[in-house]
């Protein structure tokens, strides 16, 4: 394949790889907690043999996918009234069990299982101090301090858990707004939880869609660039092939 084929094809990967990373930030644009992200690409230079004319290995630029950036800045933080709702205002995360083992997640959208236990929207039970955290009838109106303390009617009954890492940028997406990680959990220096309310995502969906849009206009240059180029080549291969022998 011609060489600039080869580049303007990593270009168009390049494009549509950025697309869907900004499709799915557009799609998770009202997801409690949720983390915009955006596609990082580098360049890569090959040495190639050179062509008639040249002397000497000819430098070829191409695009290389080098992952994906996670903006990990805080959301807004939204009144809901419900009482299981909880918002972390700063640093950390709230620990669920999971089949796989805990997981981490900045949305807050709680209730309470037949067990009365508190768990997400996927069923997985949030952890507190002592793990797992219990509410019986019997305990009333639950109030959520914010420092994570949970009481009742009768007292205390457990502490939210609040997990920090070294590195949050390093953390691991697992789908369903959860995130693992190898490091060791933290505990932040300020733990600030806000009852009643949730962090919203921090896509900005309006933004979203202008970078969306720059994109697509550089994939449609790129690939008119290509067409050209094939149809340059087929055009000189016509003409050769209509010459008297």
């Amino acid at each position: 394949m011609d060489n600039s084929l080869l580049v303007s094809l990593s270009h168009q990967l390049a494009a549509y790889r950025a697309i869907d990373v900004i499709a799915n930030n557009i799609a998770n644009a009202s997801t409690p907690g949720f983390k915009r992200e955006s596609a990082k690409f580098e360049e890569y230079v090959a040495r190639m043999q050179p062509a008639e004319g040249e002397t000497g290995t000819q430098p070829l630029s191409f695009v290389k996918d080098a992952g994906i950036m996670r903006d990990v800045s805080q959301g807004p933080v939204t009144q809901t009234g419900a009482p299981f709702d909880v918002a972390i205002n700063g640093k950390g995360f709230f620990v669920v069990q999971t089949p796989q083992g805990l997981r981490y997640t900045r949305d807050g959208h709680f209730s309470l299982d037949a067990n009365g236990q508190i768990v997400n929207s996927n069923g997985y039970v949030l952890q507190g101090d002592g793990g797992a955290i219990t509410i019986t009838p019997d305990d009333g109106d639950i109030r959520i301090a914010p420092d994570g303390t949970v009481s009742g009617r009768t007292g205390q009954l457990a502490k939210v858990r609040i997990a920090d890492f070294a590195d949050v940028t390093a953390m691991v997406k697992e789908g369903a707004n959860l995130y693992s990680t190898g490091q060791a959990a933290q505990v932040p220096e300020v733990i600030d939880l806000r009852q009643g309310a949730l962090e919203g995502s921090n896509v900005q969906p309006v933004l979203e869609i202008s970078h969306m849009i720059e994109v697509m206009r550089a994939y449609e240059a790129t690939a008119t660039l290509s067409k050209n180029q094939q149809d340059m080549k087929l055009e000189a291969v016509q003409k050769l092939g209509s010459m008297p022998s």
